[in-house]
């Protein structure tokens, strides 16, 4: 049958008893199977994990530079993770880095939803924050607001006859 309607004779499930087989033409079918593989490749969000570094004695001006960064960043859909790097006898002084991470959350706002709260992990402590779900699913969907109706007056029509 196969060779008579010029397709490809492909055994689809050879496990199956009897092995189940299709007439179609191989390299069509190997053609949309890669496009429909790329398509959801393309659809595939790849979330990032950026991270911006702060020392205990970072000054203000470059903590906005860093926070503008951020935001930058949660705008385009990843993850941030601030940290704030302890050297030397700065160790003693963990205060100092809780109060840079809140200052950090603080100037960014709405922006910025605080996935992981700061944390000590060695010689620093460490945020992670992440876009607010509520602009990453406007950004993937638009919402349409249907126009309020207003109410109609009833409208009477003659009658024939």
């Amino acid at each position: 049958m196969a060779r008579t309607k010029k397709v490809d004779l492909v055994e689809v499930a050879p496990n199956a008893v009897p092995p189940v087989c299709r007439l179609l033409d191989f390299g069509k079918f190997m053609y949309e199977k890669t496009k429909r593989e790329r398509e959801a490749r393309k659809a595939h969000k790849i979330q990032e994990l950026k991270e911006l570094r702060f020392k205990p004695t970072t000054d203000e001006y470059h903590v906005g530079f860093k926070v503008k960064q951020a935001r930058r960043y949660l705008s385009e859909g990843s993850k941030v993770k601030v940290s704030v790097v302890f050297r030397g006898r700065a160790i003693t002084h963990p205060e100092v880095g809780k109060s840079l991470l809140d200052k950090v959350v603080e100037q960014l706002g709405t922006d910025a939803v605080v996935e992981q709260y700061p944390k000590m992990e060695g010689r620093s402590m460490q945020l992670v924050l992440s876009p607010p779900a509520t602009k990453a699913k406007a950004a993937e969907k638009p919402v349409a607001v249907a126009a309020p109706v207003a109410p109609r007056s009833p409208v009477k029509v003659p009658r024939p006859g």
